[in-house]
């Protein structure tokens, strides 16, 4: 992929950005025993997280191996909500392994 198209692809990813953190910030849901609306919410910040992902791989330069860990660990402990049984947030402790 050309420098021009990931140009391109990461100003629509800022626009998505500003629409899904707006989303994000005007829903007032917190965590209840009725988690219906607050998992809405977990779902907003996923997606928030997701873009920033894509953010951190496709920017031009070396990728930022810091970013990618805290990308990747945001990621996991949102979704270990969404599948408890996969054990993902206990799988964000290797991430800052000094060995990765």
């Amino acid at each position: 992929m050309d420098e021009l198209k990931k140009t391109e692809l990461l100003q629509q990813a800022w626009d998505m950005h500003a629409e899904i953190e707006a989303a994000y910030l005007a829903n007032s849901a917190i965590k209840t025993k009725d988690n219906h609306a607050w998992l809405e919410k977990q779902r907003l910040l996923l997606a928030d997280m997701a873009i920033h992902l894509l953010h951190t791989a496709l920017k031009p330069g070396d990728m930022e191996l810091n970013l990618l860990r805290n990308n990747l660990h945001a990621i996991l402990t949102i979704s270990d909500q969404f599948l408890p049984k996969a054990e993902l947030k206990m799988a964000t402790r290797k991430i800052y392994d000094r060995e990765n």
